[in-house]
Formats: C-alpha cells, structure tokens, sequence
C-alpha cells in the first residue's frame, strides 16, 4: 500500500465497509497484474459476500460505482451506496 492509498483510508473517505473492502480489493489485484474485468468480477463477488441480499445487477452497479469514484477518478467525497450500516465513529 502507498502513501496516497494510507491517507484515504486514514481520512476516512469510505463511508462504508463493504466499499473500503471493495476498493482495496480491487486495488490489490490491480497491482498484483490481475486483469480488470477479473478484478471487478471478484470484487462484485466479495460485495454479495457482504450483502447475500443483493441481487447482481445491484452488486455490479454499486461496485462499478465505487472503482469509477474511488480508482478512476480519485475523487473525494460520499458515494452513493448499499443501505448497510456506515463506518461508525470513532467515538462509538
């Protein structure tokens, strides 16, 4: 892991555990030489590992979603999202 990647997750740009494991996963296997359409399928495999509930259009949108903001664009900022719970606070 960079520094750049330490600082977003230290930041706490992820709102949502399932999208932090969804794009580190992603970058993980990106960096390891795995293909993109490989990597995205494994991590819409990981998202309905999180939500069994969610159908695979919605796990494929979402996770699209999230590389798109988080990868592809390196933008800041909330996502739209799955309804589980948040990240909770560091006071909780």
């Amino acid at each position: 892991m960079d520094w750049d990647e330490r600082a977003v997750q230290a930041s706490g740009l992820f709102a949502r555990r399932c999208e932090r494991a969804v794009v580190t996963a992603y970058r993980e296997l990106r960096a390891c030489g795995t293909s993109d359409i490989s990597a995205f399928t494994a991590c819409t495999t990981l998202y309905r590992i999180h939500h069994p509930e969610a159908p695979l259009s919605e796990a494929r949108r979402l996770v699209a979603e999230w590389i798109d903001h988080h990868v592809v664009r390196a933008a800041v900022g909330p996502t739209p999202g799955c309804a589980c719970d948040r990240e909770p606070d560091a006071a909780d």
